[in-house]
């Protein structure tokens, strides 16, 4: 038998893409550090700013906003330009911008300078994650890559709190944006060093009406999804979300009818590709409605700070990055969208234990649950994205990259949204104001735990210690069925993942190559992906 290598095969990766990778773990770490380090930093920015209760909320969630709404725009316009280029701007941008976050004087300065920071964040997630594709082409090697890109996110999503307490325990509010500049710098020196430079010179130029229309459509399902958690189903957040499905009606016939779209519509006619946006979007949703209640149990019901809740929440990370790295090597033997399936049935046993978590000593069963239900959802994170990314041909890698990013901040907005707003009706359903509490406390009481925990340290002892306690019993009950809820769609999904992943082209494990059947592996043979003649 020959062991000569076809000429077909991809190229192996060597030591300049594994330090690239590296370089490229540097900002993906430091955005999931982003996204909750400022939880911890809110009450000391609260004391020195004095932000109104609408500022706080801008504060807090600008960032996300601008992120999302820019991510698909971020993403082809790397596909143009060359996506270190695009990588290193935005690094730049961000270093700067967390520079002028981090000494903000006043409530305004600190929501602009939020905002411009989600901006240049948007530019960071889908570069990163198309350069790996670009880097790592051999199918095996490209699993590996993403699964580190994935464990890098998760990890930082966990050590968050753990880092910001350690710094507010030293350092002022700002210190904790200040995170940023090192970690820019070291990729602005090293990046032209170890990342390639990739473009597609057939992309034409950016269609300034589909962006505009991406950020209308985006941007206030977003508003919408998260303003329907704080304050229910009103109707200006209903509003926000119609209007922005509308919009994303435009853009998709837009997008339709142009040579050069900006969002390539035929990517969805992969079925990897679309059934893969699925499986994470659905994921996402489950993460982002259990670790909602999860946090809100550590801290509202056991009582426990945000720095000690984030250390309880340590555990799950650590599996979830160790079944996410492994999850590649597994694909050797077993097929992608087996090890998926299989690992969502194990997401759902960690959901069905936190159905019977308790309020008074349900600690070790709530951290048992998660950290199972981490376990499972590992796998998805790192292969799933391989199958978004690797689906798409290599000079609509950004694009790709973008729409994976924004179907998890989707899953993630929806998931809080919906979950959130089922769990606190279940809270309201079940709560019991003790006999004693003032009509206005109790309206409080009623309205929510965290209003429960606030005026509790304004009553009598004895009293305080009832409404707490009833106040837990009832967020508890909300728990048990989001878990619940939880537990079923990770049950779906599975079946989705173990079934159309299959048909879609993620069920081979002999090649690790995520492409349609038919498809060799992804190389660069049409030459429309063009290095930039740097390497």
């Amino acid at each position: 038998m020959s062991s000569t290598v076809p000429e077909s095969a991809p190229p192996k990766a060597g030591a300049r893409e594994w330090a690239g990778l590296a370089v490229l773990a540097l900002p993906t770490l430091l955005l999931a550090l982003d996204q909750s380090v400022l939880f911890l930093a809110l009450p000391h920015l609260a004391e020195s700013l004095n932000p109104t209760g609408a500022q706080t909320l801008w504060i807090m969630d600008v960032y996300g906003f601008m992120m999302a709404g820019f991510l698909v725009t971020m993403g082809t316009l790397g596909d143009r330009i060359g996506r270190r280029r695009l990588l290193m701007t935005g690094a730049f941008a961000v270093g700067v911008t967390s520079l002028a976050a981090a000494f903000s004087t006043s409530a305004e300065a600190l929501i602009v300078t939020r905002a411009l920071l989600g901006i240049a964040a948007a530019t960071l997630m889908p570069s990163t994650l198309a350069l790996i594709s670009n880097m790592f082409q051999d199918g095996h090697q490209r699993g590996r890559a993403i699964a580190v890109w994935a464990s890098c996110f998760m990890g930082g999503t966990a050590l968050g709190p753990v880092i910001g307490g350690v710094m507010l325990e030293y350092w002022w509010w700002g210190s904790v944006f200040l995170l940023g500049v090192p970690v820019m710098l070291i990729l602005l020196v090293s990046a032209p060093f170890v990342l390639p430079e990739y473009r597609d010179r057939d992309a034409g130029r950016i269609d300034l009406v589909s962006a505009a229309l991406s950020l209308a459509a985006i941007l206030p399902v977003i508003y919408g999804l998260k303003e329907i958690t704080r304050e229910g189903w009103a109707p200006v957040p209903v509003i926000a979300i119609v209007a922005g499905l509308g919009f994303g009606t435009l853009f998709v016939r837009r997008q339709g009818r142009l040579e050069h779209p900006l969002m390539d519509l035929g990517l969805f006619r992969r079925g990897a590709f679309t059934a893969s946006l699925l499986v994470l979007m659905f994921a996402m949703v489950t993460m982002g409605g259990s670790y909602l209640f999860i946090s809100g149990y550590l801290q509202m019901v056991e009582g426990l700070s945000p720095a000690e809740a984030g250390l309880w929440m340590v555990p799950s990370a650590i599996v979830s990055i160790v079944a996410a790295t492994l999850a590649p090597t597994l694909t050797k033997r077993v097929p992608m969208s087996v090890v998926i399936g299989c690992g969502l049935g194990v997401t759902t046993a960690g959901y069905l234990l936190l159905v019977f978590v308790e309020p008074a000593g349900g600690l070790p069963l709530l951290v048992t649950g998660f950290v199972i239900a981490f376990l499972g959802t590992g796998p998805i994170g790192a292969l799933g994205t391989h199958l978004v990314v690797g689906s798409a041909p290599p000079e609509k890698g950004g694009s790709a990259a973008s729409l994976s990013e924004t179907s998890g901040e989707f899953g993630v907005a929806f998931g809080v949204a919906a979950l959130g707003s089922l769990g606190g009706a279940v809270y309201q359903s079940a709560v019991s104001v003790p006999a004693g509490v003032p009509e206005d406390v109790a309206d409080t009481v009623r309205g929510g735990v965290e209003g429960a925990v606030a005026e509790a340290g304004g009553l009598p002892a004895a009293l305080g210690e009832q409404v707490l306690g009833a106040a837990g019993e009832a967020y508890t009950a909300g728990l048990n069925t989001v878990a619940a809820v939880c537990a079923a769609l990770a049950a779906v999904t599975a079946v989705l993942a173990t079934t159309a992943l299959r048909r879609g082209g993620g069920g081979g494990a002999a090649d690790g190559e995520p492409g349609e059947p038919g498809e060799p592996g992804r190389t660069d043979a049409e030459g429309s992906l063009q290095p930039a003649g740097d390497r």
